[in-house]
């Protein structure tokens, strides 16, 4: 976790919730962990009331669980969330890539083909990493060409919390070019402004992207157990 501050002091709250929030989904913190104020507002720089404030936050998000006698301790996104999110996510995204063939400018069609572009680029040299961070920017191009707020809103939550999951899910060779092409997919439908292919390959997509990503999962979640 990074050092915040009182520097700011009407908006430690957020910056203290979203560092544990990010470190929830991305895995920095783990299932288990507890999380005690007094640690947390010593690494991060800041008085205990933000860290309680961001804690029970995070509980009511159904992130972290109060245990008596333990405090906080770290729930995380199970495979039951992940498939619901997803199967949530497939309809509501579909939606979005339909609205988006309306309103998409030019400049967002550009933008989403040199998304593309980059993500085979680097998919083809094996760099996952670099893949998955433009994932989150292609899908964003939708989101915002979609011209709802409401949808835009509940896809990027969702997109960010199986971030972790999205991470592991195109670590393998396969997956990783299977999910750029399918994002090729996409790309054409929308610029040739055809709704229906749009919607039909996100949707592809996604019943695909939960497949990895549970499958990833399920061998993380494997090989903790046999560490444990």
């Amino acid at each position: 976790m990074k050092y915040i501050g009182d520097n700011n002091k009407s908006s430690l709250f957020n910056s203290v919730y979203t560092e544990l929030r990010d470190g929830i989904l991305t895995g920095e913190l783990k299932p288990g962990e507890s999380l005690t104020e007094l640690r947390i507002s010593s690494e991060l720089g800041v008085s205990r009331t933000p860290v309680r404030e961001a804690i029970r936050q995070l509980e009511h998000d159904e992130l972290v669980r109060a245990i008596p006698n333990k405090g906080a301790v770290v729930i995380g996104i199970s495979v039951a969330d992940i498939d619901d999110m997803y199967t949530v996510r497939m309809f509501a995204e579909g939606l979005a890539a339909e609205w988006a063939v309306v309103h998409i400018t030019d400049e967002q069609i550009e933008d989403m083909r040199y998304t593309v572009e980059l993500q085979e680029f680097y998919a083809k040299k094996g760099d996952y990493f670099q893949v998955w961070q433009l994932d989150g920017k292609f899908h964003h191009i939708i989101y915002e060409a979609c011209k709802s707020r409401m949808l835009c809103h509940v896809l990027s939550d969702f997109h960010s919390y199986a971030s972790r999951a999205r991470e592991l899910s195109i670590k393998t060779p396969a997956r990783l070019l299977a999910s750029v092409e399918e994002h090729r997919n996409i790309y054409e439908a929308i610029s040739r402004k055809d709704g229906y292919d749009a919607k039909k390959y996100v949707e592809e997509h996604l019943i695909h992207a939960k497949k990895s990503v549970i499958d990833s999962m399920k061998e993380e979640m494997s090989k903790a157990a046999g560490n444990a």
